[in-house]
């Protein structure tokens, strides 16, 4: 079945599309090239539970109050459910919680993110610059780099308070006036929740399942010798079990879409291809940096160096773990890796 967009305008700023009964779609904006995240209401009855929240800003909180009392009816929101740790997803969540709401997410999702609001750096730690060296970052990009405030979560995450509900792989869970699966996935970041309705069709995806679109596969100064993309590959094969061409998709990007089982097959056929243009390119020892063309087939701006340099590790963490090329330290500092 082929991959179908039953909404194909997403809802304008400050207003809500019904995508399913008692379930609304919204879309906040993002300072980025990817300029927006979707978040969706869930009809409670007496209340709404909200899939994630945009960044912690001070138009994205105007942008909700403008949501809360027109599209949601100046309704209470009684719960928050994030599914992953990254910014443009719990950027907002205590400021739900000061309002009243309770917070449910991942274990690792709310350690992540409480630890990391609370990691505040004025320059890069020198654990920073040696990772990004090694993955043959350009030398006045890292000189550049070296000498400014790195991006902080603080910077739009707001403080998260003590105290969260942990969703759990396996588990199940009652929001919308209906039962969901939870299933995790991984990759994009660990412990990444979706959501599968047992009474409709209807599935949460955040970034695990996004169309047209890969989310970032990167690897960080965190855990240098991470290999996401084997995460990525093996959760969206995990998922292949569970997704039928009639689910609508409810995705943290883009427009919802149903054909998930084709979308699944795209997802991990990319990687496998993007891994074998990769393989072909290091026919000569190559670092990191030097190795966005087979990977992304397009030119990389400055706006986006710093995600296309992690996921360019990524790949290359994941052929040499599975023992595909060699790597050693060129006389820059950075690894060279060469097919074997």
């Amino acid at each position: 079945m082929k991959i179908h967009t039953p909404f194909p305008d997403p809802p304008a700023e400050g207003e809500a599309i019904t995508v399913a009964d008692g379930v609304l779609w919204m879309r906040l904006p993002l300072p980025m090239a990817l300029d927006h995240v979707n978040v969706f209401a869930l009809d409670d009855g007496d209340g709404w539970t909200l899939i994630d929240t945009g960044f912690a800003t001070k138009r994205t909180k105007a942008i909700w109050e403008e949501l809360l009392s027109g599209p949601l009816c100046g309704r209470p929101v009684n719960r928050l459910i994030v599914t992953h740790h990254h910014p443009d997803h719990v950027g907002l969540a205590g400021w739900f919680i000061d309002k009243g709401a309770t917070l449910a997410m991942p274990r690792t999702g709310w350690l992540q993110a409480r630890m990391l609001t609370l990691d505040v750096q004025e320059i890069p730690a020198p654990e920073a610059l040696a990772f990004y060296r090694s993955a043959g970052m350009d030398p006045d990009i890292l000189q550049k780099r070296s000498t400014e405030r790195p991006f902080n979560f603080a910077d739009c995450v707001d403080p998260i308070p003590l105290g969260y509900q942990r969703l759990k792989d396996g588990d199940s869970i009652q929001f919308g006036q209906r039962t969901w699966d939870i299933r995790m996935g991984d990759g994009h970041a660990p412990e990444h929740a979706t959501f599968w309705s047992r009474d409709d069709n209807l599935v949460i995806g955040g970034d695990q399942l996004l169309l047209s679109i890969s989310p970032n596969l990167g690897v960080y100064p965190t855990e240098p010798d991470a290999d996401p993309v084997q995460d990525w590959i093996s959760s969206c094969e995990h998922f292949q079990q569970f997704a039928t061409s009639e689910q609508l998709i409810l995705a943290g990007h883009k427009l919802p879409y149903t054909g998930l089982p084709k979308r699944l097959h795209q997802m991990i056929s990319n990687h496998h291809e993007a891994l074998s243009r990769l393989l072909a390119h290091l026919d000569t020892p190559r670092t990191a940096g030097q190795c966005f063309e087979p990977l992304f087939k397009r030119k990389i701006d400055n706006g986006t160096y710093g995600l296309a340099l992690v996921e360019a590790v990524a790949h290359l963490n994941h052929l040499y773990q599975a023992g595909q090329v060699s790597r050693e330290t060129n006389d820059s500092g950075a690894y060279a890796y060469r097919a074997l």
